[in-house]
């Protein structure tokens, strides 16, 4: 996959793709790198095949080390806007991707590292993995609301004004949804994860994608109405009963290819 320069992309089978963030030696972000990540999660068939769920990683000693300091030096209130509206960009299409998307961290995942791993669906860390939120040290704010996903407000706060980065054990014994693994073991851990998510209906899916990053931010009454309502649609497709089928016979399903059914579910 040459079209990224900072990317390495590669498919590990059964419609599970990596996506290595691949810009030396810490994988610093600067906004060409932001736009890349954009461009990637913001259409994932483009990749080719049948995309099912995506593995992000990191290149070398650390996932992401951060913005680009350098870089970061130069922004002012003249270009500040169009440089945040890229990196939230870069942040929105990992968490809106059409498909899951697993992090898998290793080393430092500080700053923008930290809001990337945050974007995906959920994280498997190796015992390496240090989580920070260092913004305060370097005079500028963000990723808070990012580690908010992943963390409760006390450690969140204590994590932000300290600076201080978590061990990925720590980060998970204070509250931090983490799954934590040994180093050697954490692309087989997350590939085992991404496997079973693309072993079911690749519709069912990408519909369940949709309907929780809709309900994450509705309350139970209107969340929960919203996913029974794609429940009852899914009814209706035949993945659904492909699958109950399956289950009753004790076999592997038989799911029909991807349509485009967003029009369809609604969602």
């Amino acid at each position: 996959m040459s079209a990224y320069q900072y990317l390495n992309v590669a498919s590990v089978g059964d419609g599970v793709f990596n996506v290595e963030l691949a810009r030396g030696p810490a994988n610093a972000v600067d906004r060409a790198m932001y736009m890349e990540i954009r461009n990637l999660f913001g259409n994932v068939d483009q990749l080719g095949g049948d995309v099912r769920a995506i593995v992000l990683s990191g290149k070398g000693r650390h996932f992401c080390g951060g913005n680009d300091l350098d870089e970061f030096a130069t922004m002012t209130p003249d270009n500040a806007v169009e440089r945040m509206w890229r990196v939230r960009e870069a942040f929105f299409a990992i968490s809106g991707c059409s498909v899951p998307v697993v992090g898998a961290v290793h080393g430092a995942a500080l700053g923008t590292g930290l809001a990337l791993a945050a974007s995906c669906d959920f994280v498997v860390a190796a015992k390496s993995a240090r989580f920070g939120l260092p913004e305060l040290t370097v005079g500028v704010m963000g990723g808070a609301r990012h580690l908010a996903r992943m963390a409760p407000q006390p450690l969140v706060r204590r994590m932000y004004f300290t600076g201080q980065p978590e061990t990925a054990e720590a980060f998970a014994a204070a509250g931090g949804s983490v799954f934590v693994c040994d180093d050697d073991q954490l692309m087989v851990e997350a590939a085992r994860l991404a496997k079973r998510i693309a072993s079911y209906s690749p519709t069912a899916v990408r519909v369940s994608k949709r309907v929780l990053d809709r309900v994450e931010w509705m309350n139970l009454t209107e969340g929960y109405e919203f996913e029974q309502g794609a429940t009852v649609r899914m009814s209706g497709h035949p993945d659904s009963k492909e699958a109950l089928a399956a289950f009753k016979e004790k076999r592997d399903p038989a799911y029909q290819p991807r349509n485009d059914d967003r029009h369809w579910f609604g969602v």
